[in-house]
């Protein structure tokens, strides 16, 4: 297979680099989509990263700004995603050294997603938590 089955029937392509590999026939190696596949990869890890910051600091947001609107549905999913933080940051703990520079780069788009949910234009323009408090499964914002 070359590399336009990479194009056309990835997970036939896939299969025949595992074989490649595995059988040591590294001359017929597409080397450069293994080189793009496996780049994409760690994007999407750090992806994943931001989206799961962006919707916790969303969520601290309604709770600190909307405290008559609190509701357990809000508390659980603050929890689920700091569970799910955990664990991607437990399994790929390089993330860790992007969770400042992440938080920064979410923020604006987590006030968006709290403008959008509540109609409140109040936001601060820097977040206001810390990156221990995000993390802490004991905080929520009063």
């Amino acid at each position: 297979m070359n590399s336009s089955t990479h194009e056309n029937d990835f997970y036939a392509w896939t299969a025949e680099q595992v074989n490649l590999l595995k059988t040591r026939q590294l001359d017929q190696i597409d080397w450069q989509n293994i080189a793009d596949e496996i780049e994409d990869m760690g994007r999407s890890e750090k992806r994943q990263l931001e989206n799961r910051l962006e919707i916790l600091i969303m969520h601290l947001l309604k709770w600190q700004f909307q405290p008559n609107l609190r509701s357990r549905s809000w508390q659980l999913t603050i929890k689920e995603q700091r569970l799910r933080l955990e664990k991607l940051l437990r399994k790929n703990p390089s993330l860790q050294s992007h969770l400042t520079e992440a938080i920064q780069d979410v923020y604006p788009l987590a006030t968006i997603s709290a403008e959008k949910a509540t109609g409140l234009s109040l936001f601060p323009a820097i977040c206001p938590y810390t990156l221990t408090e995000i993390l802490s499964p004991e905080f929520l914002p009063e």
